[in-house]
């Protein structure tokens, strides 16, 4: 009896101490997507100094952005086994240091070589962030519920760090050196990473297992609807980053100035940053499909919208076209976890994130190539028609996640 009133005492203390370990798991999860993704982002602010202070060509200009891209892409699928080796938290620390390390590396460069490996350790160490914080965010938050809600605001503080860090290095930019400002950057990465060591909890890997297990009992998920799920992802990328790439040109076309190209491209990403969060509540409150459907749709409509509306109605629409645009990809995270098998979640998003991020990077260069021949409305209209391929495949993640269901419930 005494035992029974000991634990009935004790599991709330339990409860507590599980709470707090998703807490301070999701707010690790979420600063590091947000110092990584503004780590990334910044190469844009950095590049056009480089170019002036090196005498760079356009060739390595893009052969810089494309090292770190490639390197944080193509390094995905490796971080997350070896997690499995040496301990998921671990390497998301290494990485982020290794990431600081780049910087404090590139703030001391003198040409092309050194920032080139300055450019390539930092992607290495940005490609343990996207598999490894979501799959831990989805770990703990399992055996507590609110997966989906958790990553959806995962997802919005990676828009969060591209905003700040940028803006914040181009504003020092005006009164310190280009060395200096990089070299914030790396003490940044730095802070960043003996900050996620002290945050990360050491009970996270004691609910990593409880979610394991869990997902387990559940289901052993599918592979058919994972490979969907990672070819919508892949379309929804390359669609969102074509767009990004005609869109100055469309707002050229109807008398836009540079003031006006960059008000619309914050409006864009504004209504793209609470997209994320919005769009993940409302897919685990109406379900995957019906939101995939609403926010796929209502983005090829408002494409094809944006290359006849004027100046004005379009600027009007851009924070509306935004949130759509960008607010499918808290939807398709979220049924990662449902999707991916016992113990294969790291995998699942490295996979993911690699099919997203190649899709990104190759749309650009395909729909403009598409764009010298047709011109720029053309390509436009069949970027829109693209997205709309993503609508039968999110019908089949659904079947994925519906089998999945289906054998839990003969399980139990």
């Amino acid at each position: 009896m005494n035992d029974l009133k000991h634990a009935s005492a004790s599991l709330p203390t339990l409860k507590s101490a599980d709470a707090s370990v998703r807490r301070r798991s999701l707010m690790a999860g979420c600063g590091a997507h947000a110092v990584h993704d503004g780590l990334t982002d910044v190469i844009y602010v950095l590049l056009p100094i480089w170019q002036a202070q090196f005498g760079l060509s356009f060739a390595q200009i893009g052969l810089l952005r494309g090292a770190y891209a490639g390197m944080m892409a193509g390094f995905q699928l490796l971080a997350s086994r070896a997690a499995k080796r040496w301990g998921r938290e671990r390497l998301l620390v290494g990485g982020t240091a290794l990431a600081g390390l780049a910087y404090l590396l590139a703030g001391q460069a003198g040409g092309l070589t050194v920032l080139l490996l300055a450019l390539l350790l930092g992607g290495l160490g940005a490609s343990t962030q996207h598999p490894l914080a979501s799959s831990l965010i989805t770990d703990t938050h399992e055996a507590g519920g609110g997966v989906k809600q958790a990553l959806s605001q995962y997802n919005f503080s990676g828009d969060i760090g591209k905003t700040l860090i940028p803006g914040l290095i181009g504003l020092l930019l005006t009164v310190i050196s280009w060395r200096a400002s990089v070299t914030l950057l790396g003490v940044l990465g730095l802070a960043a990473a003996g900050l996620l060591w002290w945050l990360i909890p050491a009970r996270s890997e004691s609910l990593s297992s409880q979610g394991k297990a869990s997902k387990a009992i559940t289901g052993s998920g599918s592979a058919g609807g994972l490979r969907a799920l990672i070819l919508t992802g892949t379309l929804d990328s390359a669609v969102r980053m074509g767009f990004l790439t005609f869109l100055p040109f469309l707002l050229k076309d109807k008398g836009a100035g540079t003031a006006g190209i960059g008000l619309a491209l914050t409006m864009l990403f504004v209504g793209g940053a609470f997209g994320k969060l919005l769009c993940g509540y409302l897919g685990a409150r109406i379900g995957m499909v019906k939101t995939v459907w609403l926010t796929e749709f209502t983005t090829a409509v408002l494409i094809v919208m944006a290359v006849y509306l004027p100046f004005l109605g379009l600027m009007v629409m851009l924070p509306l076209l935004g949130l759509a645009l960008n607010g499918t990809s808290s939807v398709l995270y979220g049924a990662v976890p449902d999707l991916a098998g016992p113990g294969k979640r790291e995998q699942a998003f490295a996979v993911f994130y690699t099919g997203t991020i190649g899709g990104g990077a190759l749309a650009p260069v395909l729909f403009g190539s598409l764009g010298d021949v047709t011109g720029v409305p053309i390509a436009v209209i069949l970027l829109a028609a693209t997205l709309l391929l993503t609508l039968p495949l999110s019908w089949l993640v659904q079947r994925g996640l519906d089998a999945d269901a289906r054998l839990y419930q003969g399980a139990r």
